[in-house]
């Protein structure tokens, strides 16, 4: 009887295992976009139970959980760390064909040495065994990346952070895997948002400018904040992008609508697009002179659980 995904998961000819096992399993990972918080890396955070390296922040598993009925205690609530990896293990079992019973067993058999599954009858089991293992050395984060085989992140960066985390692990050289900043501008670009004007302030500040009062201004913020990534090693950038539509407009309707946000006023949905096809338009041309590339999430629906988005905020599994 054949193993409960084996070595060879997946891996269903003779040619796809030889590719795998002797040229692609050995392949070093360039990891261009993940969501690791590079204050875990540059201080080697070691975790105390597997719930929190788990469900500390994933909300693809939030999600499912939500959709088995899970209550929001177990989910971001108030549960412990281990009633919450119990529900997730409930879970589980309703998953299969779902990347996410692949990922969970995988990161099982190659983190901690367990090969069986994961449900209801074995979260003790499990719980127990991935606890143990995670008070070992070889299990802190930097150490969970060395195992990975990964020899380059790019973590995800908003334009007014001051990648201060990037500047410890650049001037660290106990560890060889390079660290970079990725440029995710959302936050400037979406001009919809009920803290776009609270945001622009802080942009301002951050590229050290007295205030942001105009669309020129705004694109001399974001060409200051783009120079200081490119100066701790970025080159690539990041975007959600929920419309495919190409609105353009002259240099003075695209002011006259930037100004119309400042007093406060509701755009119409055409004139955000029109700000948002003029934004993305000035940074790929910016992207161009820095030698950066562009990464775009297409088609994706933000936050469209107005309940649950005034409860939890954003990027808590209620985008599709």
């Amino acid at each position: 009887m054949k193993a409960f995904m084996d070595k060879d998961f997946l891996l269903e000819t003779e040619t796809a295992k030889k590719l795998f096992h002797d040229y692609a399993e050995k392949t070093p990972i360039l990891d261009y976009h993940c969501h690791i918080n590079p204050k875990e890396i540059a201080e080697d955070r070691q975790f105390d139970n597997i719930t929190q390296v788990w469900l500390g922040g994933d909300h693809y598993k939030w999600r499912f959980m939500r959709s088995c009925g899970v209550d929001e205690k177990y989910i971001t609530g108030d549960a412990s760390d281990y009633e919450k990896f119990c529900k997730w293990a409930e879970c589980l079992g309703k998953a299969i064909g779902n990347p996410l019973f692949h990922w969970s067993h995988l990161e099982l058999q190659r983190y901690f040495g367990y090969t069986g599954v994961l449900n209801k009858n074995t979260a003790d089991e499990v719980w127990n065994l991935c606890n143990e293992k995670l008070q070992q050395p070889s299990m802190s984060v930097r150490n969970l990346i060395k195992q990975s085989n990964v020899t380059l992140i790019c973590t995800t960066d908003d334009p007014i952070d001051s990648l201060e985390w990037h500047k410890k692990l650049a001037a660290d050289d106990t560890f060889d895997v390079k660290v970079l900043p990725a440029w995710r501008p959302d936050k400037a670009m979406n001009i919809e948002k009920p803290d776009y004007l609270d945001y622009l302030e802080k942009l301002a500040a951050a590229a050290g400018m007295t205030e942001i009062n105009s669309f020129a201004s705004l694109k001399e913020a974001l060409k200051n904040r783009m120079a200081f990534f490119a100066s701790m090693g970025c080159n690539v950038s990041d975007h959600a992008l929920e419309y495919v539509m190409y609105y353009p407009a002259s240099d003075d309707e695209l002011e006259e609508i930037f100004l119309k946000r400042l007093n406060k006023m509701v755009l119409t949905k055409e004139e955000e697009l029109k700000f948002k096809t003029a934004f993305m338009l000035f940074v790929g041309k910016e992207y161009h002179k820095l030698d950066w590339a562009m990464q775009l999430h297409y088609g994706c629906k933000r936050d469209n659980n107005t309940l649950m988005f005034e409860k939890l905020g954003p990027d808590t599994g209620y985008d599709c």
